[in-house]
């Protein structure tokens, strides 16, 4: 892959996702993108840049940002922002509660917030939860629960007994999560830079976690306004630790460690 190739992928990620990808990344882009040129037939990166550029190619530029978007999670990430959720909503008293994993990737976060609402509401239906992600491949993994044993180290135990399931034979080193679980979260396929559609609800809290750092401070601010505008006056959003809102005037007080109050 060549700097101006690369240069041309850069420029799609941004008109199609806003993420600033990084000078640096040209090899990773490289490495990812190469499954693409092999499944197609393609003998260069200029080849499929110039395929990309073509207009009827919209799910091709769809797989080239899945492929470029790193996806890390995993169970209860950031434990801080779990012990806090979890003192809420013990004050909350049983109220309604909606929650929106905004960058949801392979559905880790999702299935640790409804471990935890179950456990505080066993059988109850006073909550709601919902995961969206731009991607459709991690998104698919997310629906299905399916998660190598080895990411369930940060699970607690009682909650692993309860809510997960040990794959046997061929799914021996796997779990999934049980299928009550499953039926209780919701996932949808969203980009958080374009307008987001009219049927999503307001939420008493949004998990926008490990994704503003794509961004310059211009996208960061338009991605937070988009999603605050789901936000409960009074709700909360939670952003990544390494993740800052600084200088960006946005209607949030800090209430913590990359914890932002909405105000009312």
């Amino acid at each position: 892959m060549t700097d101006t190739e690369f240069g041309q992928v850069r420029t799609l990620m941004r008109d199609v996702s806003g993420i600033i990808m990084a000078p640096h990344k040209k090899q990773l882009a490289a490495g990812r993108l190469i499954k693409r040129l092999k499944a197609l037939g393609l003998a260069s990166f200029r080849e499929y840049v110039q395929l990309l550029q073509q207009p009827d190619q919209h799910e091709e530029r769809r797989l080239a940002v899945d492929l470029l978007t790193t996806n890390e999670t995993f169970f209860f990430r950031e434990e801080a922002h779990f012990q806090f959720l979890r003192s809420y909503l013990m004050d909350k008293g049983g109220a309604a509660i909606k929650i929106w994993s905004a960058a949801c990737s392979s559905g880790e976060e999702v299935y640790s917030l409804a471990m935890l609402l179950e456990s505080l509401y066993p059988g109850q239906n006073n909550w709601s939860l919902i995961g969206s992600d731009l991607c459709r491949h991690v998104l698919e993994t997310a629906q299905q629960g399916i998660y190598p044993l080895s990411r369930a180290s940060a699970i607690p135990q009682d909650m692993l007994r309860r809510y997960c399931l040990k794959g046997v034979g061929k799914m021996d080193g796997f779990i999934q999560m049980q299928n009550s679980l499953r039926q209780r979260v919701s996932f949808r396929c969203l980009n958080l830079n374009t307008a987001l559609p009219n049927d999503l609800p307001f939420f008493d809290v949004i998990f926008l976690r490990n994704i503003l750092i794509y961004f310059d401070a211009a996208g960061k601010k338009s991605i937070v306004s988009n999603v605050i505008s789901h936000l409960s006056p009074g709700g909360f959003l939670f952003i990544g630790h390494s993740e800052s809102l600084y200088g960006l005037d946005l209607p949030l007080t800090s209430c913590g460690s990359a914890i932002y109050f909405k105000e009312g």
